[in-house]
């Protein structure tokens, strides 16, 4: 247990040295913030979500973006992402509810998949109160919140009306063979492993509850790409080409699914760019771009510009 708590330590730790701030604006707030609103009952960090409130007025009803930070589901503070979209996507119009869920120690998958549900499902019944339009809900999150929410996306047809994935893992068991050169090594003597991501300790073993070599079904049952239909909504990928924790190769499956399904999906693979939040930031090298045959947002770079302008598309605002 102690070294299931020092790994998930460690990984929160990651996660903030890699939290840098996405966008600069000196401005001033453009939002009223309402602050850990239980969605879901037992008293959970993992059920608290915080809402952004733009503050011009409206006589129409606000697209809602939720927004999900990773963690490798060892953390509960997922909600604290949307503090750094706010500015920017409030000043464009929409409602951010930044979402926690509950973390791996607490409970096992499918419990994540569970409470980003029961988080849309109470916006949804509060959309009234808060000037949210329920139907334009967009989900947006990194790493493990990445997943997310992909997975609310391709679980929830017609309640998610796009998705905006940064580097999320997606087929769990084929991530070893495709990291990048010695980055399993350095993975495992941070965290303490020996087998990398199919370590009985890693994040996705942990999240499952067993080491994923020997669930191939419940892997499968956690992969998004195993519930890509037609029907599931538009998606926006962003991976690092250096991304030392989760594999270029996911982002690749994960859109080839897309593709198949006839999924409107444009997919921005950054060069030089790593397992990072900075990954949207307008600084970095143009993109190799790959779209469906449905056109998707235009320009290189997946800035936060970018993300709103495939958000305007897909929610038909």
């Amino acid at each position: 247990m102690k070294r299931r708590r020092v790994l998930g330590l460690l990984l929160t730790v990651v996660t903030v040295l890699f939290a840098a701030e996405p966008t600069a604006d000196a401005s001033g707030p453009s939002f009223d913030v309402s602050t850990n609103i239980a969605y879901a009952p037992g008293g959970s960090r993992g059920h608290l979500l915080d809402l952004y409130i733009p503050r011009q007025s409206s006589t129409k009803r606000r697209p809602l973006l939720i927004a999900m930070g990773g963690s490798g589901w060892f953390g509960e503070n997922g909600k604290a992402y949307a503090s750094q979209l706010a500015p920017f996507f409030t000043k464009a119009g929409y409602v951010v509810a930044g979402v926690s869920t509950r973390s791996s120690y607490q409970a096992k998958f499918p419990a994540q998949l569970n409470d980003v549900k029961a988080a849309i499902r109470w916006l949804r019944a509060n959309s009234t109160a808060y000037g949210i339009d329920p139907h334009r809900i967009a989900v947006m999150g990194d790493s493990s919140g990445g997943w997310t929410a992909l997975m609310a996306g391709v679980t929830t047809p017609g309640d998610v009306q796009a998705v905006v994935d940064l580097y999320a893992p997606v087929d769990f068991l084929a991530m070893n063979a495709h990291m990048l050169p010695g980055a399993c090594d350095r993975f495992n003597r941070s965290f303490s492993l020996t087998d990398c991501h199919t370590d009985p300790r890693s994040p996705e073993s942990s999240l499952l509850g067993a080491p994923i070599e020997t669930i191939p079904d419940k892997v499968k049952k956690a992969n998004p790409m195993a519930y890509v239909t037609k029907q599931s909504p538009p998606t926006l990928i962003v991976q690092g080409e250096r991304d030392g924790l989760v594999p270029v190769d996911q982002s690749d499956r994960l859109f080839a699914a897309l593709d198949a399904a006839g999924v409107p999906a444009t997919y921005y693979l950054v060069p030089g760019a790593g397992h990072d939040k900075r990954i949207v930031s307008p600084a970095n090298a143009p993109a190799i771009v790959r779209r469906t045959a449905t056109a998707g947002p235009p320009g290189t770079r997946p800035t936060l510009a970018t993300i709103e302008a495939f958000l305007h598309r897909s929610l038909n605002l």
